[in-house]
């Protein structure tokens, strides 16, 4: 998602009810002005 999406949202949760999250490998480039939650098992 994009930070003007969150920003005007105001929470991810808001986001994800309106389909801008996705879920990307480990091979996706980052564009810029996007929101990032990383998620990793150790």
């Amino acid at each position: 998602m994009g930070w003007k999406d969150l920003l005007e949202l105001k929470t991810m949760a808001a986001c994800r009810d309106k389909g801008l999250l996705r879920l990307e490998g480990k091979e996706y480039v980052v564009q810029d002005g996007e929101v990032m939650h990383i998620r990793f098992n150790v």
